[in-house]
């Protein structure tokens, strides 16, 4: 039986292969290609610039024209927040911040976690606050950094309030003085709860050793605000000092700070 011809392919023809690639797989699919939809319009209320910007631009002339004299802490905290928050109305949450927490030392003073219960106030903004907080702590703290601590004392007083008349929970500080009494160290020593930190004399003397410290300032809040010393505040200072007079170390004073003012015991003469 006679054979007719027999079809071959080469590498030059793919029997396959189409004349168009497909552009993409969405033309596999059933129905007819859709027209694109025409652009909606914005509502008026979105597309018109927002109500608050010229605000903002007037909070911040008045600023830099009159300095900050011609604001109220809660536009002061108000233009710090036209960049932590861009696109909204500050001015609520700025309010409801000083409400909150009773002044504008008060936010920043206050734990983040307690920042993020106020409306509007998110993680990145709580944790940017507390970043303020500690430029302004690090800032004050320069100010007493090698220099004769005793002869600074309004610096200390300064330092010690902003970072701990705001703390919710008790917190024991010493500052750490060599023999021309320039601080050495600043070191918390404990934390305790709302109304007593355990403070061991032993422990104190010891760091005082192994920094080399011939002088201490003892130092502790009271988050009732009251800076009043306990008869517990005034015995175990009393504690402190004949454990470290015993190796030649003074105890210059005992500081207790409250969320208005300070107490010092040596100034009140129970040390």
């Amino acid at each position: 039986m006679a054979k007719g011809p027999v079809a071959t392919s080469s590498d030059d023809e793919l029997p396959f292969e189409t004349e168009e690639p497909v552009a993409d797989e969405r033309s596999f699919f059933g129905g007819r290609p859709q027209k694109p939809s025409p652009p909606t319009a914005l509502p008026a209320s979105l597309s018109a610039p927002e109500h608050y910007h010229g605000h903002r631009e007037r909070l911040r002339d008045r600023f830099r024209e009159l300095g900050d004299t011609a604001l109220a802490d809660y536009e002061i905290l108000e233009l710090l927040l036209f960049r932590l928050i861009p696109r909204r109305d500050t001015k609520p949450v700025a309010k409801a911040l000083i409400e909150r927490f009773g002044s504008l030392a008060g936010v920043f003073g206050a734990p983040a976690a307690l920042l993020t219960e106020v409306r509007g106030v998110g993680e990145s903004v709580a944790l940017d606050l507390k970043l303020i907080a500690t430029v302004a702590h690090r800032t004050l703290k320069s100010e007493i950094r090698s220099k004769q601590v005793l002869s600074s004392w309004s610096s200390v007083i300064q330092y010690c309030h902003a970072a701990m008349a705001h703390e919710t929970r008790e917190q024991f500080r010493i500052l750490f003085l060599d023999k021309r009494n320039v601080l050495i160290a600043d070191e918390v020593q404990g934390r305790g709860t709302v109304d007593h930190t355990p403070v061991y004399p032993r422990e104190v003397v010891k760091r005082a050793l192994e920094l080399s410290a011939t002088a201490i300032i003892l130092v502790h809040n009271h988050p009732s605000g009251d800076p009043t010393p306990s008869r517990a505040d005034i015995d175990m200072t009393k504690v402190i000092i004949e454990a470290a007079k015993a190796l030649d170390i003074t105890v210059h004073d005992h500081i207790i700070i409250g969320k208005d003012g300070h107490v010092s015991l040596k100034g009140l003469k129970l040390i």
